[in-house]
């Protein structure tokens, strides 16, 4: 396997992330929602301060690239002023909510992400990757996400409390949500979870206040290209972003061309524009077919210090030929997509291992090959 270092830790705004091509700046919205002037700051920032790209994440995160370390105390006090983060570096770094982006303002969602914003004081230390999903609308849609201690629609129509990894939860009242939450937190914490990581890999038993037998609502789909019903008068459109990065300066021009109130940030890498018809813009994908949406790249070598191969140039060619999810990762760290996936490529001292329904870094069934020897296996070349 692919060696590469483990950092323990993940960047933010107060705490930035040295890669190829600069120090990366994340940045966490609120309840994943960005206002119209949010976003056009932002993107002003990313001009000013970096080299202009916005990533998505797989945490519905946002990430400024190509910032200097000199620049890194100006663009910190730009997304201050922006209220894009938290003045409280501790409470920045709990700030790890997923929640559903198709939440509507007074529902479930919305009311239980909302709350638990205003207690992050009072969660334990946790490992930077750990976190919460607020899945809670008439069907849930974060089924395939990562997230620790998860608030979920029941499978009988209630609310439930589950804990990752595990397939059941347990019935919470209305408005106990958020105690039920940091309670499991104060759990993990206090059980040694910090040694197992994330809470799917803690196989201790849960108590007794957590443990249930309920299933979780059927996943609905997740949000592709085109029009979404949002509850807005305008309607709403979503835009699939190819490896999850935009230009700044696209990003900027679409919202200033339409009457957009505000985006969201989903974890499928597909941004939901609040409010604005569908614009024709560069860089975005509006078709909910096309290969693309199916293919997760990091930005590899030489964006990646620790990546030893280019990834999204040989993932855009392979996409057309691959059928089902194909993540294409600079090394074992699997950062495309850290879930088992149909086709997974993984960088190794130049060239690439292929692996089949697994995650990055696992055995693979073929070693060492090229890009063009894989192009080949594909029909590609």
């Amino acid at each position: 396997m692919s060696s590469f270092a483990v950092k323990g830790w993940c960047p933010d705004a107060w705490h930035p992330m040295m890669a190829g091509d600069g120090l990366l700046v994340r940045v966490k919205p609120r309840l994943g929602r960005l206002t119209r002037a949010q976003v056009l700051g932002l993107c002003d920032a990313a001009v000013v301060h970096g080299n202009g790209l916005i990533d998505m994440t797989a945490r519905a995160n946002l990430q400024l690239r190509g910032v200097p370390e000199t620049g890194w105390q100006a663009l910190l006090d730009r997304l201050l002023v922006l209220d894009l983060v938290d003045p409280d570096p501790v409470i920045e770094q709990r700030r790890n909510i997923l929640v559903a982006p198709d939440w509507r303002v007074g529902d479930d969602s919305h009311r239980i992400a909302g709350a638990l914003l205003t207690r992050l004081d009072e969660l334990p230390d946790l490992l930077g990757k750990v976190g919460f999903a607020i899945d809670a609308g008439q069907t849930c849609i974060l089924g395939g996400e990562a997230g620790d201690f998860r608030i979920e629609r029941g499978g009988d129509g209630g609310l439930i409390l589950r804990a990752d990894g595990r397939a059941t939860g347990m019935a919470v009242a209305a408005g106990r949500e958020v105690d039920a939450l940091i309670a499991l937190a104060h759990w993990f914490a206090a059980s040694g979870g910090a040694k197992a990581g994330r809470m799917a890999r803690h196989r201790l038993v849960l108590p007794e206040w957590a443990c249930g037998d309920i299933l979780p609502a059927p996943s609905a789909a997740c949000i592709v290209p085109g029009l979404h019903d949002l509850g807005l008068r305008d309607g709403s459109w979503a835009y699939g972003l190819p490896f999850g990065r935009i230009e700044a300066r696209i990003l900027a021009g679409m919202v200033e061309a339409s009457p957009a109130a505000a985006v969201r940030i989903t974890p499928w890498r597909v941004l939901l524009v609040e409010g604005a018809p569908a614009v024709c813009a560069g860089g975005l994908i509006d078709n909910p077919a096309d290969p693309l949406l199916h293919v997760d790249a990091c930005p590899g070598a030489p964006c990646c210090p620790q990546a030893s191969v280019e990834t999204r140039d040989l993932a855009r060619r392979l996409a057309p030929h691959v059928a089902g999810r194909l993540p294409v990762s600079g090394c074992a760290k699997g950062c495309a997509r850290q879930r088992a996936a149909d086709v997974t490529l993984t960088g190794r001292d130049g060239l690439f291992d292929l692996s089949l329904n697994a995650p990055a870094g696992t055995l693979p069934v073929r070693s060492a090959l090229s890009p063009a020897e894989l192009l080949a296996h594909f029909g590609a070349a």
